[in-house]
């Protein structure tokens, strides 16, 4: 099945306001595709690059790690979170304040072909965790 029959549906999507002269910010969402698909992507005009990282825990360090492409299992959603996997923009061009949105392209690959989802990140307050989901 190729990239025509792929749908990929993406919510939940924020991104935490930064300090002045922070150049880097994460981006948060949830992604899920019909089909067996890789976020291979990300562009956006509020950053000079955007790219997946990976956070984890090994012998007590925090380590973060550009991944190339992440998973996404066919019919499974992938959360992108404060202290997992994230979208982290690279230079931003300007502080991102709450209540602006953050316009991000996501490139996801799926049977070959490549298709192109266009998402807004809602900025939330510096301290704002994550929602809480009852």
């Amino acid at each position: 099945m190729g990239a025509a029959q792929a749908a990929v549906q993406v919510s939940g999507a924020w991104a935490r306001a930064t300090m002045p002269g922070q150049k880097v910010a994460g981006v948060y969402l949830q992604i899920e595709s019909n089909v067996k698909a890789r976020l291979v992507g990300v562009r956006t005009s509020a950053a000079k690059g955007a790219e997946v990282h990976e956070m984890s825990h090994s012998d007590g360090v925090m380590r973060m790690r550009k991944l190339e492409s992440l998973e996404l299992p066919a019919g499974r959603p992938v959360v992108l979170k404060p202290g997992g996997l994230h979208i982290m923009l690279l230079d931003i061009r300007q502080p991102l304040q709450p209540g602006q949105r953050v316009p991000l392209t996501l490139i996801v690959e799926a049977g070959g072909e490549r298709v192109e989802v266009a998402v807004d990140a809602e900025v939330r307050p510096l301290l704002e965790e994550e929602p809480t989901r009852h």
